[in-house]
């Protein structure tokens, strides 16, 4: 079984000793930890050792060889007669090694079980604690460790075992064990002192000379594991490489193991946590910091958790996981939060994790935070007229900086020389010569606070960016850069694709003859847009023989039933009475004005229930509808688009994908960044999935004109792709835009306008997954390149210019890359990659010398772009050959590079480069086949 993990990853990770994470913490991060190959858990949290196993990573058990605590399962049927020795530090009994009966004990009550939840690796520690006795015999204690490690070979056929210490067993196990761990060669930890200490010169080569001789004499990997306070990286890291040089895999951590430490390679931290108060929004879809902050965060690769600060702030926000803090308040908190706000901002800023802080610190600063933070507040508003001083950059991105009517900030000095050096953002003086600073970048982080974050645009509801978040959150966060996981893209083409909310299926169009909406859509957008990937939704309740309409009924499930047939449609549902409130208990817009406001369609004698919205919607779809072979796969949320944790919940756990909200709607009416959306919401750890781009409802004034309103989208298609390609093409819209003959022409011109252009259709499902993935996506550094590791479903990493270029001859996992607006897109073969840029590899020794590159970097041909779905990519003799397919939704297009002296073959056939109208560079050939699928092969001269 465990041998199937080798058989999923990819070549350069086999010739590369495994890097190993452990993490004993009750909530593991697996998501960031499955970029490791090996990651030793305490198997007592829940772990799903077969489901984390598919994304090419795998767990070991942590299990205690001869020590045990009270609260294992089958500590009370150790008998008393086995119990050595008592551990006070960690609370443990010492178990001898040598009764008879004990190797069957271990192998049946403490790995059998954990061998049959599918664990196939462990790590066996305190093998030496037998020497916490007063007496013992050591050659029999350890007799009976090896009659343990036999047993567990002969019962447990493929089981990979690492040993913790254990040196003098090792010669006699050496062929079935993986590797010997060891603890603290440079940074320990003193359980006694509850303290971290440097190891001791003398003990560290003691040490070393162990671990050399097993390196040497018994060939076997060697896992040097040390401690290291949480907060401090750089020795983290200092020592990691240390350990490294040494040639040994490293692990360096915490004392309680609950960090994601840094071992052979670094995970990059891709979450950012924001706090905010909850009390200045009905909910945090309508928080300032969800609707304004979070998209550039999402774009620039970062994913945001949410603190409320009314409830429990979380402890311990270290860079192991974290990228940053960022705190976004409009004004002062409750006296009750006051306190303790204060208290936790100073324990981060100890930890030293960057902080960005928006809008307000929400208290007024004490001398202690003043001091830490290096400004206090100004002991007076501004007199007079104000004239500018300092006025960076990155502020007046949307909006011209206006100076402040109140106090703001200005430095704290020691003797003349502030207390700590920052850099102003905004600075205007008065007429006595007071300072005001609106902003800066400081040691710790940084702050720019109202007016100069986001400003309203007066009679109307729009608002502006007076700062530039991107530029504002890379420094202020000291964000490197890295390649950023990208859901816009695959193969070098915006992706495109398009998705109906059912809404009017059953009303007339003001059309000859009067047919429904429903008829409509079909023979006049499906059937005639073939090459677009369309997700169609039904609401039950206006279709279906029990709803609304009855007496329409038969006609429209067989226009239902003719588009769910269609090659190009999938299937979702929306929902069975069309909820217009999705959580009853937040009250927002014309629900807390008007308390008799709908919730829904009214359907007679009904309740609205979660479950029969979602679940019951959806089974009245597969049984009525659907075809034998195609069920639906998504739920498109209706109405407010906001559903609790509890719905997101629900529709998880029923198997379905779910997207809609987000309210992108940026046109040259609003180019503002404040109208473009996030990828999405977690709600108790449940994710609700945006709709890249609004529907036509918000373009036409909700549905009262202009009808062709829709026309608008296009702006926000151009807007969205320059200067930064932030959002797929989606065509969006609902049924009832074919009642209206505007409605329906608007239709038509988005959709001519969509296949003209070189776009990588998709349909919705794929899109949902790439967001899904892009949530739990690992990225570390590794040697003189970046390791990443998804579920296969997001293909594309974005590179800043500063990285360079990907060398796809040196890289793994790498078909090819495309130059873009922002940098360049990588595109990806699968899951897992290696990827190595043209930069890196002039800074770093030849890859040969590191573990992980592999030796070759000379660049050969590669894809550039397609719209379709990479797959079999394969390179074979010395580059010469390269074969793969490519899997579309049109007639296939893809072009290649450095391929000039090639063959290129589609399904065996010689193919001749196109004429492009926009060459896409000299060194690019461009081919079309009238085939959606086709096996791809270049022959090139042997080099």
């Amino acid at each position: 079984m465990f041998l199937s993990l080798f058989l999923v990853l990819p070549a350069w990770a086999l010739a590369a000793a495994p890097a190993v994470a452990l993490h004993y913490g009750p909530t593991a991060p697996l998501s960031e930890l499955k970029v490791f190959d090996i990651v030793v858990v305490e198997p007592g949290h829940g772990q799903d050792p077969v489901a984390y196993r598919q994304g090419g990573s795998e767990l070991y058990a942590y299990v205690s060889v001869a020590e045990v605590q009270s609260s294992r399962p089958y500590y009370g049927d150790i008998p008393a007669a086995w119990k050595l020795a008592r551990n006070g530090a960690w609370n443990s009994e010492v178990i001898d090694q040598t009764p008879a009966d004990w190797p069957e004990f271990f192998a049946s009550r403490v790995v059998g079980p954990l061998w049959q939840s599918g664990y196939r690796g462990f790590f066996l520690d305190t093998l030496d604690s037998y020497r916490l006795a007063n007496q013992f015999d050591e050659a029999a204690q350890q007799a009976g460790i090896v009659r343990v490690i036999e047993l567990l070979h002969q019962r447990f056929p493929g089981i990979k075992l690492i040993l913790n210490r254990g040196f003098e067993v090792v010669p006699r196990v050496k062929d079935k064990i993986q590797m010997v761990a060891a603890e603290s060669l440079y940074q320990g930890w003193n359980a006694g002192a509850q303290r971290y200490e440097p190891v001791k010169a003398e003990d560290r080569e003691w040490l070393l000379g162990q671990l050399r001789t097993i390196r040497e004499r018994d060939g076997l990997p060697v896992l040097a594991i040390d401690y290291v306070p949480p907060a401090d990286r750089e020795l983290t890291r200092a020592t990691a490489q240390k350990i490294k040089d040494l040639g040994f895999i490293p692990w360096v951590t915490d004392s309680q193991v609950h960090t994601v430490g840094i071992g052979s390679i670094e995970v990059v931290p891709r979450r950012v946590l924001v706090v905010y108060y909850g009390g200045e929004s009905p909910a945090l879809n309508y928080a300032a910091a969800h609707r304004f902050l979070q998209m550039p965060l999402n774009h620039m690769g970062y994913v945001v958790d949410y603190a409320d600060v009314r409830n429990e702030l979380p402890a311990g926000v270290y860079q192991d996981r974290y990228a940053g803090i960022v705190t976004w308040f409009s004004g002062f908190l409750p006296e009750t939060r006051t306190k303790t706000m204060n208290q936790w901002l100073q324990a981060r800023l100890a930890e030293r994790t960057p902080l960005a802080v928006f809008g307000n610190f929400g208290f007024a600063l004490d001398r202690q935070l003043n001091d830490k933070l290096g400004i206090q507040g100004n002991a007076s508003p501004p007199r007079g007229t104000q004239k500018p001083v300092v006025q960076d950059p990155m502020m007046g991105f949307e909006m011209a900086v206006e100076p402040a009517a109140r106090a703001q900030f200005e430095p704290v000095m020691r003797n003349g020389v502030p207390v700590q050096a920052g850099r102003s953002l905004v600075e205007f003086k008065d007429q006595r010569g007071q300072s005001f600073v609106g902003g800066a970048i400081m040691p710790w982080g940084g702050f720019v606070v109202d007016p100069f974050v986001v400003v309203e645009v007066p009679g109307t509801d729009y608002a502006r960016w007076v700062v530039d978040p991107f530029a504002f959150l890379t420094q202020a966060l000291r964000l490197p850069p890295i390649p950023a996981p990208d859901v816009t893209t695959e193969n070098g083409r915006r992706l495109m694709f398009s998705h109906v909310d059912g809404d009017g299926f059953p009303s007339l169009a003001e059309l000859p003859g009067s047919p429904n909406a429903g008829l409509v859509l079909l023979k006049e957008v499906f059937e005639k847009y073939r090459t677009v990937p369309q997700t169609m939704s039904v609401i039950e309740a206006e279709i279906a023989p029990h709803g609304l309409h009855p007496e329409m009924s038969k006609e429209l499930e067989d226009i239902a039933r003719r588009m769910f047939r269609m090659p190009h449609v999938e299937i979702a549902s929306h929902t069975y009475s069309h909820p217009f409130l999705w959580d009853r208990s937040v009250r927002h817009g014309l629900f807390s004005e008007n308390s008799e406001a709908a919730m829904s369609l009214d359907v007679p004698g009904y309740t609205m229930d979660l479950k029969r919205e979602i679940v019951g919607s959806t089974e009245y779809i597969n049984t009525r509808l659907a075809p034998p072979d195609k069920k639906v796969k998504i739920l498109l949320w209706s109405g407010d688009t906001a559903p609790g944790a509890e719905a997101l919940e629900i529709t998880e756990r029923a198997g379905l994908l779910n997207m809609n909200g987000g309210d992108t709607s940026i046109t040259r009416t609003n180019p503002s960044l404040t109208a473009v959306g996030a990828h999405g919401i977690q709600k108790n750890g449940y994710l609700q999935v945006y709709a890249p781009i609004t529907n036509e409802n918000i373009y036409t004034n909700l549905w009262r004109g202009p009808y062709y309103g829709y026309e608008q989208v296009l702006q926000s298609f151009e807007m969205t792709e320059t200067p930064r390609r932030i959002k797929p093409v989606d065509i969006y819209y609902h049924v009832y835009s074919t009642t209206k003959r505007a409605g329906l022409n608007v239709l038509r011109k988005v959709y001519d306008w969509a296949v003209a252009q070189p776009l990588h259709p998709v349909f919705a499902s794929e899109f949902i997954r790439k967001v899904r993935d892009f949530h739990t996506y690992a990225l570390a550094r590794d040697g003189a390149g970046w390791r990443v590791r998804g579920d296969g479903e997001l293909r594309t990493l974005r590179l800043p210019p500063v990285l360079g270029t990907p060398l796809v001859q040196g890289s793994q996992g790498v078909a090819g890359y495309r130059a873009g607006a922002e940098g360049t897109y990588v595109h990806l073969t699968g899951g897992a990659a290696w990827v190595q840029t043209r930069g890196a590899a002039a800074e770093a020794a030849a890859p040969a010398a590191t573990a992980s590159a592999p030796a070759a970097l000379a660049q050969g041909p590669y894809l550039f772009d397609a719209n379709g779905r990479l797959g079999d990519w394969n390179v074979r003799d010395q580059g010469a050959r390269t074969e793969f397919t490519l899997k579309a939704y049109a007639p296939l297009a893809f072009s290649v590079a450095a391929a000039g002296n090639c063959q290129v073959r589609a399904n065996q056939k010689l193919l001749t480069p196109t004429r492009a109208a926009t060459p896409a560079g000299p060194d690019v050939q461009q081919f079309r086949i009238a085939d959606a699928a086709a096996q791809i092969q270049l022959q090139c001269p042997a080099r």
